[in-house]
């Protein structure tokens, strides 16, 4: 060191020389410890850190030949089994992302398709149900005119079974549509203060005349805790009461058919009403209890064969309770009968009077068509018109529709003329005067809405009652008459009584106004 012993004296030039090469070799020792030791931990440190933050980069190795090495090493086999799983699942992701977007493609496609047959069929329902009124009007009608004639007992006869399948082709018709209209969710339920009580009562009296024929009896129970008056759809609860009678009277061929009418109040303003029918029929085998709901399903072959018809008046009962919130449901027994039970909510009537339309009109509605309710009371046969009762323009390009409306009208004293299409009734109107129109919606030239609102826009007519009278029948239709002008709405096949009720409603409201 710096210190002379031979001369005892310290050489500070030597030790300030020293010092110098301590220290170098010093930091010499440290640089190779940090290049040996702390450089590899802190390579380290940083791809960790960058795999945190979402880098997959593997770290420079420094080859030292320890377990840091080793360390660095391993991490950056897991860094390259990373990165391959991230391409894996980014591949994978776009295999999906492609697959959802043919799917929603494919999907967009379907909808479309459903939108398209969704269309497709209620066009087909409308026309079919135009097509089909349009000649059963004819047929209907000219059998109830022949039948009002002078006929040997044989004719009548006749007369009454053709008069009776008609009105069964007419009752298969809006059994389908109804079915259609419910599954297309375009069946819509009136809200409306009707007498329950009377509904039932003459919805049961209708069925007794066929019950009779087999020898049936069929009774009515109404219990007290039944309100007279409730709010509901009085077609569509006579249309579920009247489906189970027949359903009973067809199959019990001896016995009786009771009808049962329970209620229990939910609230102040709400109530469950239960329907039962019970027979004293063949009954059903408890295997085929859960099919006599399903379309077009009866319990086997033979019953189809034996009774007739097409099994869809259990199906639309079922659906209208499911409508009104409620169900149905059966017990049966081979040998022992079937009883129906269907719950349904109503709401409860506040008022002591009900409005003009009610009961006996929803019994009448079934002539106006599947959810037409147009009749204001009862129906019966009006009295004789005096001579020149009225001056009528019916517009119908259908000949025999023309003749059947004729015949049924001037026999009640009424001056009658004809256009054969809008066009036409426009034209007759500037000619004549008339106290009401009759007018068929589809027709060439110009068809009876369009005509009707260009009535409308003549002030000479702004008051002139102009009533529908057409084969279109399902759900909408009436709103678009009415929208269009009209005063009413009637749908073919038309009842005479019915007929000539709606018009004197009409020509009495005209004559107020006047």
């Amino acid at each position: 060191m710096g210190y002379d012993l031979r001369q005892d004296t310290f050489d500070v030039s030597k030790g300030i020389l020293l010092c110098v090469i301590v220290l170098l070799v010093a930091a010499a020792i440290g640089r190779f410890t940090i290049r040996l030791l702390a450089r590899p931990l802190v390579l380290l440190q940083a791809g960790i850190t960058s795999a945190r933050n979402g880098h997959l980069i593997p770290v420079r190795v420094s080859h030292t030949g320890d377990e840091i090495e080793y360390l660095a090493e391993s991490f950056n086999r897991m860094i390259e089994a990373l990165v391959a799983s991230q391409k894996e699942l980014l591949d994978h992701q776009e295999l999906l992302e492609e697959r959802i977007r043919q799917r929603t493609e494919e999907l967009q496609a379907t909808t479309l398709r459903a939108e398209a047959a969704s269309k497709a069929k209620s066009e087909f329902l409308a026309n079919m149900s135009h097509e089909l009124r349009t000649p059963m009007n004819g047929v209907i009608g000219m059998v109830d005119l022949a039948m009002e004639g002078k006929l040997t007992t044989e004719q009548r006869e006749r007369l009454q079974t053709a008069q009776q399948c008609a009105y069964s082709l007419l009752s298969l018709l809006n059994d389908i549509l109804d079915l259609s209209k419910i599954e297309a969710g375009k069946m819509s339920l009136e809200s409306i203060p009707f007498d329950l009580s009377a509904m039932v009562e003459d919805c049961v009296r209708s069925h007794i005349a066929a019950a009779a024929r087999n020898h049936v009896d069929l009774n009515c129970d109404i219990a007290s805790t039944v309100p007279r008056q409730v709010i509901g759809d009085p077609l569509r609860l006579r249309q579920i009461l009247a489906n189970l009678l027949s359903n009973a009277v067809k199959f019990t061929e001896s016995g009786s058919i009771d009808a049962r009418l329970r209620a229990t109040t939910l609230s102040a303003s709400e109530l469950l009403l239960q329907i039962e029918v019970q027979d004293t029929g063949p009954g059903i085998d408890p295997e085929k209890l859960p099919y006599i709901f399903d379309k077009f399903t009866q319990a086997d072959g033979s019953v189809s064969r034996k009774y007739g018809g097409t099994g869809l008046g259990l199906a639309i009962t079922r659906k209208l309770a499911e409508l009104y919130g409620g169900e149905i449901n059966v017990e049966s027994e081979p040998g022992r009968g079937t009883v129906f039970a269907v719950n349904l909510k109503l709401g409860v009537a506040t008022q002591t009077a009900l409005p003009a339309a009610v009961a006996s009109g929803a019994s009448a509605a079934g002539l106006n068509g599947p959810g037409i309710v147009e009749v204001a009371a009862p129906l019966k046969e009006p009295e004789p018109a005096p001579a020149n009762a009225g001056r009528i323009l019916v517009v119908e390009d259908n000949h025999v529709n023309q003749k059947v409306v004729t015949a049924v009208l001037r026999k009640r004293g009424f001056a009658i003329e004809l256009a054969n299409d809008g066009r036409e009734a426009l034209a007759r109107l500037e000619s004549d005067t008339f106290d009401l129109v009759l007018m068929d919606v589809q027709m060439p030239v110009l068809d009876g809405l369009e005509a009707t609102r260009l009535i409308r826009q003549d002030p000479r007519w702004k008051t002139l009652p102009v009533i529908a009278m057409t084969a279109h029948a399902m759900n909408g239709d009436r709103e678009r008459c009415l929208d269009a002008g009209m005063s009413g709405y009637i749908s073919k096949p038309v009842h005479p009584s019915h007929l000539l009720q709606i018009i004197d409603e009409h020509l009495l409201a005209s004559t107020r106004v006047q």
